[in-house]
């Protein structure tokens, strides 16, 4: 992932108002690994069930605002994320929803999904594992870099009421 500025994610952010933007809370960037990262993904350190996703479509950011649920899912069973398919215990995946951009969303509509609770999707598709079929293991870390992004893309799709392809 390119590197972002703390101007260049506050000015991607498709889905906030002002007073969204007042609060928020930001990530250290100087201390962010942006080459083992597809998106910039972090919860808010003074809003729990905040959390935020900014990456590059094409030459420009995009972020979304996400809340996760109040309270996590029933332990002893598993869950998939939906942006990088790693099955895990079900309270490390929660549902967030994100509110739509512009007049839908100030009528309170949202989308959801489920994500890693800790937004830590780039991490997970870093974890090795034989996949059968796959010639190498950087082989399998570029198609699950891909589907993120793709997937990352077709959600804010979603909130920014663009057709999904």
């Amino acid at each position: 992932m390119k590197p972002l500025t703390r101007d260049q994610i506050v000015g991607s952010l498709v889905n906030m108002s002002e007073a969204d933007l007042r609060v928020m809370s930001f990530p250290g960037l100087h201390e962010t690994l942006w080459d083992e990262r597809e998106f910039l993904g972090w919860r808010d350190a003074h809003h729990p069930t905040k959390g935020y996703l900014v990456f590059w479509v094409g030459d420009r950011p995009r972020g979304l605002m996400v809340r996760s649920a109040e309270s996590s899912m029933p332990a002893g069973r598993s869950a998939l994320c939906a942006l990088c398919h790693t099955q895990q215990p079900a309270p490390q995946v929660s549902l967030f929803v994100a509110p739509k951009a512009g007049e839908e969303g100030a009528r309170g509509n949202t989308v959801g999904t489920y994500l890693c609770a800790d937004l830590s999707c780039s991490a997970m598709i870093r974890m090795v594992v034989d996949v059968p079929g796959a010639k190498s293991a950087e082989d399998v870390f570029a198609a699950r870099s891909d589907n993120i992004r793709q997937r990352l893309e077709n959600f804010s799709r979603r909130v920014i009421a663009e057709n999904a392809a």
